[in-house]
């Protein structure tokens, strides 16, 4: 009976590093493997956005706070296709998981509610910064766009990950079926990310709409990496620092408390 019991402690200390390692490592994984998809296409698609934006008003449009219409567009665009992918990372994961009856794997090892999410937000994290990676080259060899702060564009670019994995996972938890997923894409990440100053800025808004912008915490994180990269914002990059920081911490806590629960987990 004492080997019984011995057996069943927690042996690895306060934190399963080696569990979550492994949760992290098949989070990242599973975007590796069909890397075409997840960090081409993004690249594909920000590219598209640039071109046609050029081709339609580019040459025609003056100076956006100073700099080129491009060059204002570019951290934009940027930021949209990393929350975009990182929400898409640790919501499908969640979603296909509880869909295909296998979520158990995940919540039966022993790991604690924090490790599990810890585990599924380096997934989200990774794979956004792997974009912008690749999106941040690109803009370097075609515009000559060079970070101008880089410690407030990588800290935002993690932030934006990081916020958007977590309400992936929030996303993931309370969809049961792929109709709920694409519905709450549909109606709030999308305009959450694109009703965010991607590609205007929101000193041109009307007083309601650009208080209501300057509520919307994708705001902060867009017009922080703007500074970042091409050291202009509507706002102070501290003050966005603070409310992406606090905005990212909420959603955290709620996915950790809904994967602490089992909401809509376990049966």
């Amino acid at each position: 009976m004492r080997d019984l019991m011995e057996l069943g402690e927690r042996r690895f200390g306060r934190v399963n590093w080696l569990g979550l390692y492994t949760l992290a490592a098949r989070e990242v994984t599973r975007f590796w493997v069909v890397w075409t998809q997840t960090l081409l296409a993004p690249l594909v698609t920000a590219g598209l956005f640039l071109l046609i934006f050029n081709i339609a008003i580019g040459p025609r449009r003056g100076d956006v706070m100073g700099v080129p219409f491009l060059t204002f567009l570019a951290p934009g665009i940027l930021m949209m296709t990393v929350i975009q992918n990182a929400f898409a990372n640790t919501s499908s994961s969640v979603v296909i998981a509880k869909v295909q009856g296998n979520i158990v794997d995940t919540l039966m090892p022993p790991l604690s509610a924090f490790e599990q999410v810890l585990g599924y937000l380096a997934g989200g994290v990774a794979r956004g910064l792997l974009v912008a990676l690749a999106i941040g080259v690109a803009l370097a060899v075609v515009l000559g766009i060079v970070p101008q702060h880089p410690f407030f564009a990588l800290t935002f670019i993690v932030l934006g990950g990081a916020f958007m994995g977590a309400l992936g996972l929030v996303a993931g938890v309370y969809a049961n079926k792929f109709d709920q997923m694409a519905a709450i894409t549909n109606f709030i990440v999308t305009p959450l990310a694109f009703l965010s100053g991607t590609f205007y800025s929101v000193e041109a808004l009307p007083p309601v709409l650009n208080r209501i912008t300057h509520a919307n915490p994708v705001f902060y994180l867009i017009d922080g990496l703007r500074f970042g990269l091409i050291g202009v914002s509507d706002s102070s990059p501290w003050l966005g620092l603070g409310v992406c920081a606090a905005a990212t911490t909420a959603v955290c806590v709620l996915a950790w408390r809904m994967f602490a629960t089992g909401y809509r987990l376990k049966a």
